[in-house]
């Protein structure tokens, strides 16, 4: 049985049954991969012809059509089929792991964001804008992003707390420094492309500054010099913050332009007002040949994604991990 790894040109003999992940290995086809259990998304794939099964453990034997996005470590080969990859110069590989970790700080970064600093017990290797799921105790388990580059001895996340939320509740009025935490990661595909001097756009919900902070901080390690311009979007001026770090990665990248735009505010001052996806509306005739990082929630990531499009901004190039509100 054959399998066709397009943009590659690649033919590989396979036999029915196999995991569509492990083939690709096993021929050393470079593709990304973290978790190997279908929950970080990183191996997807297109099948451009053909069929495969998708086995994974909320969906049992259901044959993917033409044209369908499929995680490879949930497929399994059945027939000669066409399979999409990635771009090779994107692929990283970062084997998921699990790390115990220790609660060395919590600060309030608004009301209601707090910076949650976890000094790592072995080295964590990941790419900027991956996160990972931390768990608190065996019933509070939810993934963060990382705000730091990777290389460090510590981890650091941006946790805005729910009303009402079990694992937010939690950090908030329960977690304190010394306590332990499970880390498990990296996970997610929104991360920092380096083989590329496309100039990039961020656009960041509240929270989702983490992860964008993350990126532009390991553009400023690996010196970097694309045109970067950081859209950070709040609801009102008290949801601001990292503005100090963000002053910092300027003088570190004079390539760097940041946008704070603000919902609704009564009071005057220096950021601009109204829906952060109007502005870059407004700002950008064409982002044709960009690239794009989105953070933060579902209907703000949805949104950017089709207004990218329509600036000219390839799918491809978009990369984003919506933040999800269950099980906060």
């Amino acid at each position: 049985m054959e399998v066709s790894i397009l943009p590659l040109q690649r033919t590989l003999d396979v036999r029915s049954g196999d995991n569509l992940l492990e083939a690709l290995r096993n021929h050393q086809v470079p593709i990304s991969y973290s978790c190997t259990a279908g929950r970080c998304g990183t191996c997807r794939c297109r099948i451009v012809s053909g069929n495969v099964l998708v086995t994974g453990a909320a969906e049992t034997n259901r044959p993917a059509t033409d044209g369908e996005l499929v995680l490879a470590c949930q497929a399994t080969l059945v027939e000669d089929c066409v399979i999409e990859i990635p771009e090779v110069d994107e692929i990283v590989v970062h084997p998921s792991k699990i790390i115990k970790t220790t609660v060395v700080g919590i600060e309030d970064l608004t009301h209601d964001i707090k910076r949650v600093r976890l000094a790592l017990s072995k080295p964590f290797a990941f790419s900027p804008g991956q996160y990972a799921s931390l768990q608190f105790s065996p019933e509070l388990v939810r993934p963060y992003s990382m705000a730091v580059a990777a290389g460090g001895d510590e981890a650091e996340f941006h946790i805005r707390v729910v009303p009402g939320g079990r694992v937010t509740s939690y950090v908030a009025t329960q977690l304190k420094v010394g306590d332990a935490v499970r880390l498990s990661g990296p996970l997610g595909t929104a991360y920092l492309r380096t083989k590329t001097s496309d100039p990039i756009i961020c656009i960041a919900g509240g929270t989702g500054l983490a992860p964008i902070l993350s990126i532009v901080r390991g553009m400023a390690d690996r010196g970097l010099t694309h045109p970067v311009d950081l859209y950070f979007g709040v609801r009102s001026p008290r949801d601001i913050y990292g503005m100090a770090w963000l002053d910092e990665l300027k003088a570190r990248l004079p390539s760097l332009t940041v946008h704070v735009v603000v919902t609704s505010s009564n009071e005057p001052g220096p950021y601009r007002t109204g829906v952060v996806t109007d502005a870059v509306k407004h700002d950008w005739d064409s982002l044709k040949s960009w690239r794009a990082y989105i953070a933060g929630a579902p209907a703000m990531v949805d949104a950017s994604t089709i207004l990218l499009r329509q600036k000219g901004v390839l799918a491809e190039h978009v990369y984003a991990d919506a933040f999800y509100a269950s099980g906060v």
